[in-house]
């Protein structure tokens, strides 16, 4: 099994997923709830790209725009890297630093399967460099 699909079953499943026509407070209230800084943007089973915090900071408060009557497709980044599988963490990291961006959408065979974020190859590399403490096979659990 791989690294990156390995990171993604131990996230779990993907719960703050919008449509295109989404208002972005909507959007932003999943955020929230879901203590996450991204929403992944879906029409039906298809990948379209992410609204993210920082898309909300430059595109509706910078901007003057309001969240209530904006769309998240009108402020959506879809210009992610997109990675499969079986990259190496290291790849990831290169493409994250290249592209600037803390997200990279993870695709199996041209199917979406979730996000890689700059945070999940964050704690890979503590968990590598630390040894487990007694009893924590979780090493997302703090």
């Amino acid at each position: 099994m791989s690294k990156i699909k390995e990171i993604l079953q131990k996230k779990g499943p993907v719960f703050n997923v919008v449509t295109p026509d989404t208002k972005v407070v909507e959007a932003l209230n999943i955020m929230k709830s879901e203590n996450l800084s991204y929403v992944v943007v879906m029409q039906d089973t298809k990948y379209l790209g992410i609204m993210s915090e920082r898309d909300y900071t430059h595109k509706i408060k910078l901007q003057g725009r309001h969240s209530e009557s904006t769309t998240v497709k009108d402020i959506m980044s879809s210009d992610y890297p997109v990675i499969g599988y079986n990259e190496d963490l290291q790849r990831c990291m290169v493409l994250m630093n290249v592209y600037k961006t803390r997200y990279l959408p993870i695709f199996d065979e041209m199917q979406f399967q979730g996000i890689l974020t700059m945070n999940d190859l964050m704690r890979e590399v503590i968990a590598k460099d630390e040894p487990s403490a007694p009893g924590t096979d979780n090493m997302y659990e703090l």
